[in-house]
């Protein structure tokens, strides 16, 4: 059987070492020959661009772009859109630049996908670099399960932890592949002519949220699955919502995820 053809890209702002690291490592674990690798950076004021566009990565199936101004996380993904469709690629993954690989997951993860043709968006398990699992897959988002997450540091036990609880997936058999309704950006992978056909990313999101919107287009033309065979390190790094221009920049984007989609959740497609 051949192999599947797929691509991936990172997006990269600043840490020029971690996305190395990251690049490196998915090409190490990568091993099918037609694979694409794309390094976008979006703009880094820290000369993260000009240090990728001088990296010899020795593997020409990477290719490093620089954009001129800092389009935000879906439209610098968005940017391949036309090179996943030259190159007739048949599964895409949305890699963050703090993720590492373990083993060939792009590989399996796409094959595991095209022999089910319902299946439009994936995500593995992920886990953060002492071994710790990480509780990225979650339900859809409601403003009030949003909240809970908010005040659940604060007031960990009650009715907003089991709110969190609920909303992370906590009371399901996560270790099994199941339907999920929020696949994280920081690791997906897409079919890609469904990716292609829907925009890819609402390029309306600068920051957050962006990929449960995704995840609601993807649900449109299929189902989204959480494969725990699959899994990869994740160092999830969380900016702090003391920051009061990202607190804003969330509360916008929630505020557009909700006019769109709306405020209630649903059962998961099957």
């Amino acid at each position: 059987m051949a192999s599947p053809r797929i691509s991936a890209c990172i997006v990269a702002y600043c840490d020029y070492e971690e996305v190395c690291a990251a690049v490196r490592s998915v090409l190490a674990h990568t091993p099918a020959p037609d694979f694409r690798l794309f390094v976008v950076d979006n703009a880094s004021p820290d000369g993260c661009g000009d240090r990728l566009l001088a990296e010899d990565f020795a593997d020409p199936r990477v290719t490093v772009r620089k954009l001129d101004e800092n389009l935000g996380f879906g439209k610098g993904h968005n940017s391949v859109l036309p090179d996943i469709q030259a190159l007739g690629s048949q599964v895409h993954f949305i890699l963050n630049p703090d993720i590492l690989l373990q083993n060939d997951v792009l590989t399996g993860m796409a094959a595991w996908m095209l022999a089910r043709p319902e299946v439009v968006m994936a995500t593995p398990q992920l886990f953060y670099p002492d071994g710790r699992r990480q509780d990225l897959p979650r339900r859809k988002p409601t403003p009030w399960l949003l909240l809970a997450r908010q005040l659940v540091e604060r007031f960990p036990r009650g009715v907003f932890a089991r709110a969190n609880d609920h909303y992370l997936m906590r009371d399901e058999d996560l270790s099994v592949e199941r339907p999920i309704q929020f696949c994280t950006g920081s690791f997906a992978a897409v079919r890609s002519e469904v990716f292609c056909k829907a925009g890819g990313f609402d390029p309306d999101y600068f920051m957050y949220v962006e990929d449960a919107d995704l995840t609601q287009k993807m649900l449109q033309h299929g189902q989204v699955f959480l494969v725990p065979q699959f899994h990869a390190v994740h160092a999830w790094h969380r900016a702090p919502m003391r920051d009061a221009g990202r607190f804003r920049m969330q509360l916008v984007s929630m505020g557009r995820y909700f006019k769109k989609w709306g405020v209630r959740s649903r059962a998961p497609r099957r």
